[in-house]
């Protein structure tokens, strides 16, 4: 089943008691893709005891086709999935244009495995077995994240333009096609434009990940993201703050 709670679950209770839950995540919608249907079917009524309405999945395929036609504010997905892996899914999703949070559930829970599912697209990563309570915290920082309000619509740095409503970005007035991953990149160092983003930071802020997974990821995404918005154009804005961090700033 993979899950760890104290005490068994009896008579079709879940055994998990929910306090204190945050009255926006209690109107959350989630989608959890898992084909072990006794932990679904635990998960799914655990999160509906925190108020928050839980759909299932339980192939890759069908998780696919609901993550696709209906709107989530965080997706639980298992990665060994029958009809479709669940890395396959998150990454489909990616290219439809889909940036819903997701939380990728793996009995594989090694670094390079959880580095493969975050390059996947996934935005946390959770090993097997794990407990109830830490898989609904990951969840509602996951849920908080997206629904969290902004009364900035659409960020500026010199010609660098990022609307957060339309995820459109243009310099220059040229449209620039970034992943979801670099969008969410860029939208927070825009949003701290002028003042130095460390590893740290970002590491919770845009990954969700509060340890350092002691990878490049950061480096990557950056290295990427930098070519996209500085390529054919003479000012550079994104700039690395040796020993600190990036900053992104017009010194024009």
């Amino acid at each position: 089943m993979g899950i760890v709670e104290q005490g068994r679950p009896s008579s079709g209770e879940t055994g998990y008691t929910v306090t204190g839950t945050d009255a926006k995540v209690a109107h959350m919608k989630i989608l959890v893709i898992e084909d072990d249907l006794e932990a679904a079917a635990y998960m799914t009524k655990a999160f509906r005891e925190a108020g928050i309405v839980a759909d299932h999945a339980s192939d890759g395929e069908s998780g696919l086709f609901m993550g696709s036609e209906n709107t989530y504010d965080v997706m639980v997905v298992d990665r060994m999935l029958p009809r479709r892996d669940g890395l396959s899914v998150i990454s489909e999703l990616r290219k439809r244009g889909i940036d819903t949070p997701v939380l990728i559930l793996s009995a594989l829970g090694q670094v390079d495995d959880r580095v493969t599912g975050l390059r996947a697209g996934g935005d946390d990563y959770l090993p097997k077995p794990y407990a109830f309570s830490e898989l609904l915290a990951r969840v509602e920082v996951l849920g908080r994240r997206k629904g969290k309000p902004e009364q900035d619509m659409v960020y500026r740095v010199g010609d660098l333009e990022l609307d957060r409503l339309s995820h459109e970005v243009k310099r220059a007035g040229r449209e620039i096609l970034l992943q979801p991953r670099e969008f969410r990149l860029l939208e927070y160092l825009m949003k701290n434009a002028g003042q130095v983003v460390t590893r740290t930071m970002l590491l919770e802020h845009v990954w969700d990940y509060h340890f350092d997974p002691q990878t490049n990821v950061i480096d990557v995404h950056v290295s990427r993201l930098r070519s996209k918005i500085e390529k054919d154009f003479d000012r550079p804005l994104l700039k690395t703050v040796r020993g600190a961090g990036y900053m992104i700033k017009d010194e024009g």
